[in-house]
């Protein structure tokens, strides 16, 4: 296998597991008292002051030429960071209602949606692989969430909030892919970035506890800044280009599992045979996705 290609398996299987860690350092943040506003703006307002320094020490960075003539493109990527900070602050709170197992499942709704939103944008009916994949996680979801028997027991409001931040996070995706493809990679992710920090700084102000706890940010907004808004970013635009769309899209996947597993660990969180069929069930959807892009991958 090429050096470059596992260069980019590594640095994107690390981008998605530090994603998958989060939902359970939020666990433990409000096991502690604090609450879903404090998290989030602190871990977003660490994360941009960090990449901001990046592009003030990057000189690539801070002198790389506009790649396009459009004095509307950081307006566009500020307003399209607040789906970047909606999908955050959607999916703490989520956790906050249900079992971070559930909410990880209900996040990776995104990859129907993708699909959906797609077919409506190009006018195109999807292939048969994508139909298949939008039923195979639909099926895994029941089997991960165990709806079925246990669905009673599921907060209604956690579900809701986890799906709207898998809308979010759609079309947080969809923007991100159309947007300043040429930009270098820390100015992009500060502007965009920019955009998230300010919506949840506006949303939270609705939230705002009476005497918030400015020891979040040292206990807790440094480790999900790490792995939510510094790390990920950066192994992404390292990796990406070297694994490809769907290689990559097939590795992120990992996400979830790591997550489940954390809260295993971490939270105590018990999850049965049948939630790790499910699990796989949504896996085996992106592959199958992507399975022309991977072949396009492995014959280079």
């Amino acid at each position: 296998m090429d050096s470059k290609l596992i260069k980019g398996i590594l640095f994107v299987s690390i981008g998605a597991a530090s994603y998958g860690v989060l939902a359970t350092l939020v666990g433990l943040a409000y096991k502690e008292g604090f609450s879903t506003t404090e998290v989030v703006t602190s871990q977003y307002l660490i994360g941009l002051t960090t990449i901001g320094l990046l592009v003030l020490f990057n000189s690539k960075a801070r002198n790389a030429a506009p790649v396009v003539n459009d004095k509307y493109l950081i307006p566009k990527l500020i307003v399209g960071g607040s789906t970047f900070g909606l999908t955050g602050f959607f999916y703490y709170l989520s956790v906050h209602y249900i079992p971070v197992s559930v909410a990880v499942v209900l996040l990776m709704q995104a990859i129907w949606m993708g699909i959906v939103a797609e077919a409506i944008l190009t006018k195109k009916f999807p292939d048969i692989f994508k139909c298949v994949a939008v039923l195979m996680v639909l099926l895994g979801t029941l089997l991960a969430t165990d709806a079925i028997e246990n669905m009673h027991l599921l907060d209604v409001r956690g579900l809701m909030w986890g799906l709207a931040a898998a809308l979010m996070y759609t079309i947080m995706l969809l923007i991100s892919n159309g947007l300043a493809l040429n930009m270098h990679p820390h100015r992009k992710s500060f502007w965009s970035l920019l955009g998230a920090t300010i919506t949840v700084f506006i949303v939270g102000y609705f939230n705002m506890p009476a005497d918030y706890d400015i020891s979040v940010f040292w206990k807790w907004g440094l480790l999900l800044a790490l792995f939510g808004t510094i790390l990920p970013p950066v192994l992404f635009n390292l990796g990406m280009p070297k694994t490809g769309i769907g290689l990559g899209s097939i590795i992120i996947s990992i996400e979830i599992p790591v997550s489940v597993t954390m809260a295993y660990i971490l939270l105590g969180e018990r999850v049965n045979g049948l939630q790790w069929v499910g699990i796989g069930v949504i896996i085996l959807s992106v592959v199958l996705i992507n399975i022309k892009e991977l072949k396009t991958t492995f014959k280079k």
